[in-house]
This record gives structure tokens, C-alpha cells and sequence, in this order.
């Protein structure tokens, strides 16, 4: 993240919040560091008070804890936790898809079809600095065709989960590639009206999603 700057409080609140959390599942932070809020404060070049916030926030989601003479820790993230939310993550995009299909419409399928072209493109030219912006854009387009709004609002709140699972996984070589050619599959079955297939490769996107992460926070741990 750059530019930090406090003209806007509240989106600063969030950014810090969202830029610590990534930090913490992307393994930079790791099980029993100290978080200060001076140095935090000092890196991102912004005052305390943001940060105060932020790490009561995680505090609260169980991110990181205040320990007697140690301060804010980050707490351990068991792999019990993560596999969790990538099982919760598999049902609510399993069901995503299954609506996406049930409620297609041309204009939608347009959009589908647009999106299959540029993620091909893409791949083509091998511009992976585009893979991250790509994969938040197709979990988009996805959620909202599902036509569902508390679908759509419980899904959002775990894009901060989402874009570091993906982040770390796309670490493992070549996950990067097959994350989006399985995205396209999926969107392809979604456009032909397929339900079935359009939900068996969700769920084996989020299976090859989950084993890409732990394999790479377990790589991270040994060096």
C-alpha cells in the first residue's frame, strides 16, 4: 500500500485495518511477533491512532492479543481455522455459481463472455502483475450475478481472506496460471448454462485454492 495520508480518516481506519490483516495471513507477521504501534506507526508513516484501532479490531476477530508485559502478539492462526473458512468459502461460491447460472441473463452473459476474453488475454501475454486485480474482478462479477444480496454481502466480508489466500497462493509455481484458466472454466460453464459442472469446479478451485495456501505458509515456516 502507498500514500498513506489522513485526509480521509475513515478510509485510512480501513486500510490500515485491511493492510495488517493481509500482513498477518500472508505470514509476515507471524504467530507470537510483537506488534507496536510506534514502529507500525513509523512504517506506514502515519500517526498511532489508526493503528490503536486497527489492532483492537483484530484483537476482537482474534488476529492478534494482548499479552501481560508483552504487549499486542499476533496469536496463532491454527490451520484448523484456515481450512474453516476455505470450507465456508467453498459452500457460499459452490452457491454463487448455482444461482449465477439460475438467474443468467444477456446481460450478465455479456459480461461473462468479456471477462473470459480478458483473463485469456492475459494469460496470453503473461502479465501476472494483473493476475491479483483479475482475480478480485471475476469474485466480483460472480457474487453479483448471484443476484442475492446477503449472498453477495457475506462473501464481500471475506474478500480480505480471499485476496491473501490468493496472494500466498499464487507463491506456489505456476498456481498463478491454473487459478485463472480454472476461473474461466467456471465462468464458461456458467455462460452454457451448465449448473452441475459450473459447482464441481468451483468447489475444486477452492480445494486447489486451500492445499496452494497451506503448501506455502508451510514453506514459509521452514525457511
Amino acid at each position: 500500500m502507498s500514500n498513506w495520508t489522513e485526509d480521509n480518516l475513515i478510509s485510512l481506519r480501513e486500510r490500515v485495518y485491511i493492510h495488517i490483516k493481509d500482513l498477518i495471513l500472508e505470514g509476515e507477521f507471524k504467530a507470537g511477533d510483537r506488534l507496536l504501534e510506534r514502529e507500525l506507526a513509523e512504517r506506514l508513516n502515519i500517526s498511532r491512532t489508526p493503528i490503536r484501532e486497527a489492532l483492537f479490531r483484530l484483537e476482537s476477530q482474534g488476529f492478534v492479543k494482548t499479552v501481560p508485559r508483552k504487549g499486542v502478539i499476533v496469536a496463532d492462526i491454527s490451520e484448523k481455522e484456515i481450512i474453516e473458512v476455505f470450507t465456508i468459502l467453498s459452500s457460499l461460491e459452490v452457491l454463487a455459481a448455482k444461482l449465477a447460472v439460475q438467474k443468467l441473463d444477456d446481460e450478465t452473459k455479456s459480461k461473462f463472455i468479456s471477462c473470459i476474453k480478458k483473463v485469456e488475454a492475459c494469460l496470453k501475454d503473461k502479465r501476472e502483475s494483473d493476475y491479483s486485480d483479475l482475480h478480485f474482478e471475476m469474485n466480483y462479477l460472480l457474487y453479483s450475478s448471484a443476484k442475492n444480496s446477503k449472498l453477495f454481502e457475506i462473501l464481500s466480508g471475506l474478500s480480505d481472506y480471499i485476496k491473501a489466500f490468493a496472494k500466498l497462493g499464487y507463491k506456489q509455481t505456476g498456481r498463478a496460471e491454473q487459478s485463472m484458466e480454472e476461473h474461466i472454466k467456471i465462468m464458461e460453464a456458467i455462460v452454457n448454462q451448465e449448473t452441475e459442472m459450473a459447482e464441481f469446479l468451483t468447489k475444486i478451485h477452492i480445494e486447489n485454492s486451500r492445499k496452494a495456501y497451506i503448501e506455502s505458509v508451510k514453506k514459509g515456516e521452514k525457511e
